[in-house]
């Protein structure tokens, strides 16, 4: 990935996390991280990586998030200064309840 797409990946990170806590109604989202952020050379999509707290309630995030995509993406359009905002695609991102799992196993091993 070039150094330009990095920093606008970072850009991306800082400012849907905002948009996200500040100014999107839904209270369902108001407890996403956003945790990384993917995007292609063209610039026409960006992968967004989100977690949440409550594992219960992913299915209702993503579906929260999904509606306000639209509103996520003018807003980010306002401010990171780019000639063509990138289609947003939410995705939950596994890695960290992975490492939490991985995490279990070994304190069990350990525990034995």
């Amino acid at each position: 990935m070039s150094i330009k797409l990095e920093r606008l990946s970072s850009d991306f990170v800082k400012v849907i996390s905002e948009i996200i806590a500040k100014e999107v109604k839904d209270e369902t989202v108001k407890f996403v991280t956003i945790t990384d952020c993917e995007i292609t050379n063209d610039l026409s999509f960006a992968r967004v990586y989100f977690t949440v707290l409550d594992m219960d309630k992913k299915d209702e995030i993503i579906k929260s998030l999904e509606r306000a995509k639209s509103f996520i993406r003018g807003e980010l359009s306002k401010r990171v200064e780019i000639r063509h905002t990138p289609e947003l695609r939410f995705i939950f991102d596994e890695s960290i309840e992975y490492g939490n799992k991985i995490d279990k196993i070994i304190t069990d091993i350990n525990n034995k």
